[in-house]
């Protein structure tokens, strides 16, 4: 009956994403009419400028948005050429158009336009609109000049060795950082139109003697379904990309590394950004992928397979660790040292609370003061650490809250899950998860749960690729570059290629009997 009514509500509420009504009426001859028909779609908005003027007997006007365009390269560039343009002979008011696009040399991008949607989107994409009395079609003229956020080193993706640079906000800037790093031909960028409301740009990015042509394909026709009224970050579209079952884990990853990005592109991945947000999405993304970064390149292949065994160490031990314990003192105190066992009984003589609810009370102390940590102004934020090295380290276990020995656990598995932060969201999920099955199933409930994990990861595929490749289903000759790395003198012989799975459906799921498919 629940279900029943919020389908109801849900049906009388929720309305499909529409388009603003008049925005696919043509341009009027009449500039006056224009600028009419416009101050009523943008409802005479403050910062709407439009500047009139009459050169050589045509009557025409400059329409902009206040703070995105650069007005030096506008009036010394662009204006100073109108004279010299119109000049002269006599032209029809309805050919001005075309010789403005075609002469006027000043300006670095110039398209026609003949709608109000395109007359929109050009002027709050930082272009000033040239409109003529008498003609129906009006001139966008390249001269952006709103200001951004410069490039800097990425904030989440450190490394020793290799770029600094990071992704910014505007998306041609982006696009520019990867062109560098790319002069092959064969790099595709294709812009698309992405929300009802804030028709944001979304660049598709690939490489076509790499990618697979179907796969794009999809992921294209993916990308122009999606109904939403505003796309303010990448975040928005990963749902829209992902199939299959529910899973804890992504098929897609983020990067704000252009170098990451061109690496993966040269795999045969798709690159996808989005005008706003400085983080692109890759597809299909595999599991393994979270142990790597671009440090393992740069240094000696043996110690790059030292850092990612380290890393696997830290995944496990993040989520199994507290659950672990949790199931060992409760369930099975057989399996830990005499020694060790005496001290951890000692400890957990007086405390008030059994041994599985100190575990969850103290995870969820740690998520408080770190999502305090994260939202706190910077010169408040260190407040909290102190805050939480006297509650955690002193207070709790003084009031007999906590145990020493469950804060030494708590110590280590979050300083494991530092060292993989692209799955913190997960990771964090399923420490609590084997945290209830270690104090209710003890040890059982463990590997119980971590089999569930693992056929879970097992089944979740992005447009037919397994995000278990290439360990599930094997493939050796990939295994060179997962757990190991190889000298770049056998790595660079040949490329990873990701190709599609036969049979594929227009989901994105193998079509096989199986259900399994090749990477």
């Amino acid at each position: 009956m629940l279900f029943d009514k919020l389908k109801r509500e849900k049906r009388h509420t929720y309305e499909v994403p529409k388009r603003d009504p008049g925005l696919d009426q043509p341009l009027s001859p009449t500039l006056e009419d224009t600028l009419a028909r416009l101050a009523q779609l943008t409802g005479q908005t403050a910062d709407l400028q439009v500047n009139r003027l009459e050169v050589e007997g045509y009557k025409l006007a400059f329409v902009m948005f206040e703070g995105l365009v650069n007005y030096q390269t506008l009036i010394l560039g662009t204006a100073s050429d109108l004279h010299r343009l119109l000049a002269g002979q006599k032209i029809p008011s309805c050919l001005v158009p075309d010789r403005l696009c075609q002469e006027l040399f000043m300006a670095g991008d110039k398209k026609k336009l003949r709608s109000f949607e395109e007359l929109i989107q050009f002027i709050a994409s930082g272009f000033a609109v040239l409109l003529i009395d008498g003609s129906p079609e009006g001139v966008a003229l390249g001269v952006q000049g709103f200001s951004f956020r410069s490039i800097g080193e990425p904030a989440s993706e450190n490394n020793l060795r290799g770029s600094r640079e990071g992704f910014a906000e505007p998306i041609r800037i982006n696009m520019s950082m990867i062109r560098r790093r790319m002069k092959t031909p064969s790099l595709r960028m294709k812009l698309l139109k992405v929300g009802e409301k804030s028709r944001t740009d979304v660049c598709l990015i690939y490489r076509s003697d790499y990618a697979d042509p179907e796969m794009v394909r999809r992921v294209e026709q993916r990308l122009r379904e999606v109904r939403l009224d505003n796309l303010m970050d990448s975040g928005y579209l990963r749902p829209f990309l992902e199939s299959g079952p529910f899973s804890l884990f992504s098929g897609t990853g983020v990067t704000e590394r252009p170098d990451t990005l061109c690496a993966k592109v040269s795999e045969g991945r798709i690159a996808i950004l989005v005008d706003g947000s400085p983080y692109a999405i890759l597809l299909p993304c595999l599991f393994s992928e979270n142990f790597q970064s671009m440090d393992d390149y740069a240094e000696r292949p043996y110690y790059a397979v030292f850092i990612r065994l380290i890393k696997y160490l830290a995944f496990f031990l993040t989520i199994l660790l507290p659950g672990c314990y949790v199931a060992a003192v409760n369930f099975h105190p057989e399996l830990i040292p005499d020694q060790l066992l005496f001290r951890i009984a000692e400890a957990e003589q007086d405390m008030a609370f059994p041994l599985m609810f100190q575990a969850l009370l103290i995870h969820f102390i740690y998520e408080l003061m770190r999502e305090a940590g994260l939202r706190l102004p910077r010169p408040v934020g260190h407040a909290v650490s102190i805050i939480g090295a006297l509650v955690i380290g002193d207070a709790a276990v003084t009031a007999g809250l906590i145990s020493t020995p469950m804060v030494m656990v708590v110590a280590l598995t979050t300083i494991s899950s530092f060292v993989i932060p692209s799955l913190y969201e997960p990771v964090t999920l399923l420490r609590l998860l084997f945290i209830l099955l270690g104090g209710t199933l003890g040890l059982y409930g463990v590997v119980l749960g971590l089999a569930f994990v693992g056929v879970n990861l097992c089944s979740v595929t992005v447009l037919g690729v397994p995000a278990t490749s290439p360990e599930t289903p094997l493939s050796l000759y990939s295994l060179r570059d997962t757990l190991i790395r190889v000298g770049w003198r056998q790595l660079g012989q040949e490329q990873f290629i990701i190709s599609r799975t036969a049979g594929a459906d227009q989901n994105g799921e193998p079509a096989d009997q199986n259900g399994e498919g090749q990477p």
